[in-house]
């Protein structure tokens, strides 16, 4: 497989030379100055993929190439959108750049509730915390309906937190759900925007009525759109898993399991539409078993996250060691290399280790936490 690292551009802190280092071959990364929507030219592509292979590396994969909200609540700008898209992924192709990857996750992107716990060992890794999920849902947002959504046992220790809890941890779940977790990925909120629960309260008002049969319609609709082009100039789309792989705040999700993702490669069964095996994000999935998934989905897969979760009977999750965890790493890379050999692959969601902790890194994207992670994924693709 191919060693890759999310890269997130020439302002990154993380730089190409210290990358090249530490044995990356390839680059994930996008042009994430362009606002969501808007055509990505050749010449801005051609820029930095010259910039990139200047330090001896290759841009491998794009992350991502975002689906604009409209896009998938089936807004009236959709044509325009879905064209600009088109465009965009024609001037990837022109480029050399056969590897997209993307999400159809409505409003928010991966969720956490702590983007610091402590372990054992002294590190800090990402953590859902679901009764703190729901208090945020419930509490904060205030979504009408939202009880409906956990046990009668779930609401009874939500209703407990609420007595407790402190407006400085409440001020703490609004910035790690939506504001830092976000911001850095999609742009629907960022740093320093006011008032950061009113404006999501709004984009989750565009999904009014908007069930899981119709999401898959908008997703079918958009596929049957750009899987042409990218055919066209061989340019392999690949969707990223929803993270969580269920429902939440009253959103559909349906990139979460064997039958999701077998549907939507049928929707348009050509090659070029493919997925990105999150292991991380199916893992965190009870009802997901990994590696049945991956010899299921191997030859649709165009590129591969490593990474592994934790689950508990209570519905909470941690980012696991990627040498333990449901995830099971070792048989996955194992599975890939024999059923299609050669996919680019990235560490994800490194740990906060040594002098990671005191630098302002996007969160689950440390320096020395992945290149930790690198070396041990790298050991087992040797062992294999």
């Amino acid at each position: 497989m191919e060693k890759t690292w999310r890269w997130f551009g020439k302002k990154d802190t993380i730089t190409l030379d210290m990358l090249r280092q530490i044995g990356v071959e390839g680059i994930v990364t996008a042009l994430h100055e362009v606002p969501n929507g808007e055509v990505w030219s050749l010449e801005a592509i051609q820029d930095l993929k010259q910039y990139i292979e200047l330090a001896g590396l290759r841009w491998s994969v794009v992350e991502s190439l975002p689906v604009s909200e409209s896009i998938k609540y089936g807004g009236k700008d959709r044509e325009q959108l879905i064209q600009n898209y088109k465009i965009s992924l024609a001037n990837l192709g022109k480029a050399g750049i056969k590897t997209v990857c993307y999400n159809f996750m409505p409003v928010i992107d991966w969720i956490r509730t702590d983007l610091a716990r402590k372990n054992e060992d002294g590190t800090y890794t990402l953590y859902f915390d679901k009764i703190r999920f729901a208090y945020f849902d419930c509490f904060i947002l205030k979504r009408k309906g939202a009880e409906k959504d956990y046990s009668p046992e779930e609401m009874q220790q939500v209703y407990a937190l609420d007595k407790t809890i402190t407006q400085a941890e409440k001020d703490d779940l609004i910035y790690t759900i939506i504001v830092k977790t976000q911001g850095f990925i999609n742009g629907n909120i960022k740093e320093g925007d006011q008032n950061p629960v009113a404006i999501f309260n709004r984009l989750l008002s565009l999904y009014d009525g908007i069930d899981k049969m119709q999401l898959r319609e908008n997703f079918k609709y958009f596929l049957e759109q750009v899987i042409p082009v990218a055919e066209e100039y061989g340019v392999n789309l690949c969707v990223h898993p929803d993270d969580p792989p269920f429902a939440v705040l009253g959103l559909p999700r349906i990139v979460t399991s064997a039958e999701d993702i077998e549907w939507l490669l049928k929707a348009v069964d050509i090659p070029n539409n493919g997925l990105t095996f999150c292991a991380g994000s199916l893992s965190s999935g009870l009802h997901n078993d990994v590696p049945e998934l991956a010899k299921r989905f191997a030859k649709r897969t165009h590129f591969v996250h490593l990474r592994s979760t934790d689950v508990y009977a209570n519905g909470d999750f941690i980012e696991a060691p990627h040498t333990a965890g449901r995830g099971h790493l070792v048989e996955l890379i194992r599975i890939f290399e024999k059923e299609n050999p050669g996919l680019p692959m990235r560490v994800d969601h490194g740990k906060l280790m040594l002098d990671d902790v005191n630098k302002s890194y996007n969160p689950g994207y440390s320096f020395l936490g992945r290149m930790y992670a690198l070396a041990q994924v790298d050991g087992m693709m040797a062992a294999n």
